[in-house]
């Protein structure tokens, strides 16, 4: 790189993180490519039914940040696209970034004349395979890049309606694989979570009753984007619930699962409270707790979900989910305010999965440490680790971990220029 271009900042996930990341040191003055595996950015944030504790949809602010990745002349935005390779360079970072084929190029009006014709249905993965989309689709609403992807794999044998539909040429079936390799000065690492699978919590009903639910999916289905159009409704029948039950620290805190605290699990749960109040409020909620973690001002949602009609606070761990005679859930929890086991019958129950780092199960080129439970450790010289990477946390403090995270990739990028 001559020493009038200094060598850009890479970050690696544009979930909240990233953005946050790659704005705070482009607007700083810096260069930067934030790198994206999925086809549009956005992360676990965007799936997100509403913020708290101001119950916002969290699209509002995403299309702020996106506006401001698209106008940043300082921003390159790589999308379906991994990094594969990293050494250390001449007192900066060689990346390899690997892109997937771009089956739909940027010549992609969203006119929809692909997916009109496109006899292709798979798993819905924005909605968390809830609901079917056609192969070939916008990923989300709320997508940026703007542009249509297609999961190739998915198509029928020799068809090629989507590009025969298509007036723009902005569709190659033939497109292949690529890959660049990027001077960067430092390397941001933003890969995010993955909820903790409910398959593994049988006890609780996870993966195996189809009215047991995870935080997540309760998320989608109250979003007007997600595979109800905003009904909050039973999986199996796909009627309304009239008894909603939360199962707190599904998994969490548990040295056979998590054994640590996901910090946003009793937020977000009373937050899905207040859907299913607001959307049935005659429903009856019970939230089965060990403690109830609502720090500093988020106390008030506390507060104000404990004073609202129908619902209700058992201290006590979940022992058990089982399908009852009559087609409820049935589940057997001790109290321990009553001293007691006790039975409760519920149409919907909602398990409150932890935060899984990504980096827990990827492996990444970028020598990073990893403590026991795979959150990120900085340790290698010019990457940062920012976000759920590094710990659990909500989207307030991770925009601000990811300030600072920017703040240090930055004074690495001025030292190595």
């Amino acid at each position: 790189m001559s020493a009038t271009r200094p060598r850009p900042l890479l970050v690696v996930g544009a979930g909240i993180a990233g953005i946050t990341a790659t704005l705070e040191a482009a607007e700083a003055g810096h260069e930067v490519v934030l790198v994206e595996r999925e086809p549009a950015v956005g992360g676990r944030a965007i799936r997100s039914h509403h913020y708290f504790p101001k119950l916002c949809p969290p699209s509002c602010g995403m299309e702020l940040n996106t506006r401001r990745l698209e106008r940043n002349p300082r921003v390159r935005v790589i999308t379906g696209a991994t990094v594969t390779a990293c050494r250390e360079s001449n007192g900066g970072r060689e990346v390899t970034v690997a892109r997937t084929p771009a089956f739909v190029n940027d010549r992609c009006t969203l006119c929809g004349a692909c997916s009109a014709v496109c006899p292709a249905k798979v798993k819905d993965p924005f909605n968390l395979g809830m609901a079917e989309v056609p192969a070939i689709r916008l990923p989300h609403p709320y997508a940026w890049p703007k542009r249509f992807v297609l999961d190739r794999d998915a198509c029928p044998a020799g068809c090629r309606k989507c590009a025969e539909a298509c007036t723009y040429d902005a569709i190659d079936l033939d497109a292949k694989p690529t890959q660049e390799t990027i001077e960067a000065a430092a390397v941001v690492v933003a890969t995010g979570w993955n909820p903790y699978p409910i398959d593994k919590l049988p006890e609780l009903g996870g993966g195996v009753l189809a009215d047991v639910i995870a935080n997540v999916q309760m998320e989608r289905l109250a979003a007007p984007a997600g595979p109800t159009g905003g009904k909050i409704l039973r999986p199996s029948d796909g009627k309304p619930p009239t008894r909603v039950a939360f199962v707190q620290c599904a998994g969490s805190r548990d040295t056979n699962h998590l054994p640590y605290c996901s910090a946003v699990c009793c937020l977000a749960t009373l937050k899905q409270a207040i859907y299913v109040h607001e959307q049935l409020p005659e429903a009856e909620i019970t939230i089965f707790y060990i403690d109830r973690r609502t720090p500093g001002r988020n106390e008030d949602m506390l507060t104000r979900v404990a004073e609202l009609k129908g619902v209700h606070f058992v201290k006590g761990k979940v022992g058990s989910v089982v399908a009852g005679a009559d087609g409820s859930l049935v589940l057997k929890a001790e109290d321990v305010e009553l001293g007691r086991i006790v039975e409760t019958r519920v149409d919907l129950v909602v398990l409150a999965t932890g935060m899984v780092p990504n980096l827990k199960s990827d492996e990444t080129p970028f020598g990073l440490l990893r403590d026991e439970d795979g959150f990120g450790v900085e340790g290698a010289a010019g990457v940062i680790v920012a976000g759920v990477a590094r710990r659990p946390e909500d989207v307030a403090a991770t925009t601000r971990d990811a300030t600072g995270a920017a703040a240090k990739a930055c004074m690495v990028t001025g030292r190595s220029a």
